[in-house]
């Protein structure tokens, strides 16, 4: 028994540990467990019986699916606690009759090999409600056929019954005017009614989530729970049992039941779906008399549970760090561009009239505020709506690709009219701006937006904890800490318009300004850069190439504007230029847009690979490529369209990539062999054929036609 417990760990270990496909996972296992449980001794012997010996229209009666498990072995819960199947039931009813789901008994707690599992060991019977339609003619026969399947485990060892395949039952009842029970049957059907967990009647539940918790909270509760041992056994898997009265409080007249989320499979190692309900049986055990009770809780919906205000001495702290943190934001890379180039205009503004200059700080801070409170409500808002198991945090809408790649091109943007490619209007960037204008306060409001929106890639490192605090806290306490974080980052502005007499202090303006300009330029084109590499993050390496391609066009765009789009042109030049101007940068823009999900899987090459999908009859092809080969990437996005990618899997081919972009003496070596020196080479093999190389430029017609030839369809089974 111990080899046997030792030998699945392993095998399972050593095949997790390759990470395939999850349906490839189930099976293995489905394939695994039988043959290790065939030591039982027999069989579960299964049965079907009414509760009435006769039905009538409209009239609901109970079914009952008895499993009469053989000794030490058990069956499970409609949650196993594991990877275990649970009994499932199938009818084939007369028209108009309907079936409820199966009515599951209260199971044990049990250990299993994995884990704590949710059993039935002896012999549990599982109730079905059917209800007959109410036009249901008297004196007429119906049949009610089933078919079932289940399975069995003890110590490690587990397999699937029955064995040939599901049992299958059929009952034949007549319909009389009113229902007849069956008196021998009474007995069996009230023992299983008492042992399915019902609501309970004088207390509620309900469910709700803080963070990355879940909470039962039981109202109307008298007893002093405390001194019971509360078990809670879920019906999914995504929630953790909990054990013996583990995580439960008192909160004022209620009790609250901490539960822990299941994000992965400890056993497939796959993500586990978070659900938005909870549902599950609750077992009380009295300490001192030894009683057990138990509870149903229905399916119930998880709310938001409501966030507690901090109180003064508290929240303090809070609006502090985040104070301290939207001062810190202007030293980020992110925002020092921006806050540089206003400072500029102070620069400018030197001697001239303080309110003008008072009124472009108040400008700059009301842009920083409102585009604060736009985010921080929309932030919210998203927190108010987030699912289970979904959290929103500051600087998450960095994870929408579209929102990346506005800010980069913004970014690559600026910096090229900080470098003088082109120039562009004050009303839109408050570059250069005249201050002491209407446009030039215009330019100071969008320079408040502007800081405000390439702030919040960098908030996250520095306000980590702050706002962490922040985003949990009521309405109140949430706006007025991004309140403190926006004053932050709009302060120093502030203080330099409240104060002329400091920007006096500084450098007066000459030709220095030009260099420092475009010194700015390449802080922005560094921020441009790091948002590159969020996005490329985002949407695949391979789609590299397309964004930088995008940005050059963008770049031509920016270039055709400034020298041909200048007032000294004329109107004719102007148009061309911003025709041109329009192309180039919508071409950029549809190139670097993030591309369609690609439905095409490669995996690494290894000639041991090839060689056994081979010996077990699938074709392979394998592309051999390198990121510096021009033409290995046209053929990607010319070979591969979703036929093809259909076409492909239709015939079970496994496509494998050998990439050179680094020497690789093991594709060196293949590729001699193939008698070619120089990619790109695309390598079809089919089992017991010889491998077909295909000519160096691809398109989709040449791959339909190649595989509909070569490969065979795959047999059926």
């Amino acid at each position: 028994m111990r080899f046997q417990r030792l030998l699945i760990t392993t095998l399972l270990a050593g095949f997790i540990s390759s990470n395939p496909p999850a349906q490839a996972q189930e099976d293995l296992l489905d394939s695994l467990m039988p043959k290790l449980g065939d030591e039982a001794t027999s069989d579960t012997v299964a049965t079907l019986v009414p509760e009435v010996k006769s039905v009538a229209p409209g009239k609901p009666f109970s079914v009952a699916l008895k499993l009469q498990h053989p000794a030490g072995w058990h069956s499970y819960y409609l949650n196993s606690g594991g990877i275990e199947k649970s009994p499932e039931i199938k009818w084939t009813l007369p028209e108009g009759f309907t079936a409820s789901e199966l009515q599951w008994p209260t199971p044990e707690v049990t250990d299993g090999l994995f884990g704590k599992s949710f059993s039935y060991s002896g012999t549990p019977v599982f109730l079905t409600e059917i209800t007959p339609p109410a036009n249901l003619p008297a004196g007429s026969t119906i049949t009610l056929k089933a078919s079932a399947v289940w399975q069995i485990c003890r110590e490690g060892q587990c397999r699937d019954e029955p064995k040939d395949g599901p049992a299958k039952f059929e009952i034949a009842l007549p319909v009389n005017a009113s229902s007849e029970p069956d008196p021998t049957q009474v007995p069996l059907f009230a023992a299983a009614r008492a042992e399915i967990p019902q609501p309970a009647k004088d207390w509620s539940v309900t469910a709700e989530t803080s963070g990355t918790e879940l909470r039962l909270r039981l109202k109307g509760v008298t007893a002093d729970l405390s001194q019971a041992s509360l078990t809670f056994i879920p019906d999914y898997p995504f929630i953790a049992l909990a054990l013996d009265g583990a995580g439960l409080t008192r909160d004022g007249d209620d009790w609250l039941l901490t539960l822990k989320r299941v994000t992965k499979d400890p056993v497939l190692d796959q993500p586990v779906p978070q659900g938005k309900e909870i549902a599950g049986v609750l077992v009380g055990k009295s300490a001192i008399t030894g009683e057990s009770k138990v509870v149903q809780v229905p399916p119930t919906k998880i709310g938001k549970a409501p966030a507690a205000p901090l109180s003064l001495a508290a929240f303090l702290p809070v609006l502090g760090g985040m104070l301290l943190g939207g001062l810190i934001l202007n030293l980020m890379p992110c925002v020092f561009p921006v806050i540089g180039l206003k400072i500029m205009g102070f620069v400018q503004q030197s001697g001239q009239d303080r309110k003008k200059i008072v009124l472009h700080g108040l400008a700059f801070t009301a842009g920083v505020l409102i585009s604060f409170w736009a985010l921080s409500g929309v932030l919210f808002a998203l927190r108010s709506a987030a699912g289970p198991g979904q959290e929103i945090g500051w600087g998450y809408q960095l994870q929408n690709p579209w929102t990346v790649l506005v800010l980069m091109l913004l970014m690559f943007v600026m910096g090229l009219s900080m470098y003088g490619i082109f120039e562009i209007g004050t009303s839109v960037t408050s570059v250069g701006g005249k201050l002491q204008t209407k446009q030039g306060v215009s330019g100071s409001f969008f320079s408040g937006i502007l800081a405000t929106v390439v702030a919040t890639p960098c908030s996250a490192p520095f306000l980590g904890a702050a706002i962490g605090a922040a985003i949990a806290l009521p309405p109140f306490q949430f706006f007025t800490a991004f309140t403190a974080m926006a004053l932050g980052l709009s302060l120093p502005y502030l203080i330099l318009s409240i104060f002329p007499k400091l920007v006096d202090l500084l450098p007066r303006p000459g030709a220095w300004m030009e260099s420092f300009k475009q010194a700015m330029a390449f802080l922005l084109f560094a921020t441009a850069g790091y948002l590159l590499w969020v996005y490329v993050g985002q949407i695949d390496l391979d789609n590299m190439l397309n964004v930088i391609f995008g940005l050059t066009a963008v770049a031509i765009a920016a270039w055709i504007f400034g020298r041909w789009h200048s007032p000294f042109r004329s109107r004719r030049v102007k148009t061309v230029a911003l025709v041109l101007t329009v192309l180039f940068a919508a071409g950029g823009v549809k190139l670097a847009a993030p591309p369609a999900k690609s439905e095409i899987t490669w995996e690494p090459w290894s000639q041991a690979r090839v060689d056994e999908l081979l010996d077990e009859g699938t074709p392979v092809y394998v592309d051999f490529t390198a990121k510096w080969c021009a033409t290995c990437q046209l053929n990607k996005k010319r070979a591969y369209p979703k036929e093809v990618v259909a076409l492909m899997k239709e015939r079970g081919m496994v496509l494998m990539r050998a990439d050179k972009t680094n020497p690789d003496p093991a594709i060196d070596a293949k590729l001699e062999e193939l008698g070619r020196s120089a990619i790109p080479v695309n390598v079809l093999y089919v089992p017991e054929k010889d491998p077909v190389i295909t000519p160096e430029l691809l398109d989709a017609g040449y791959m339909k036609d190649l595989i509909t030839r070569e490969v065979p369809l795959p047999e059926k089974k």
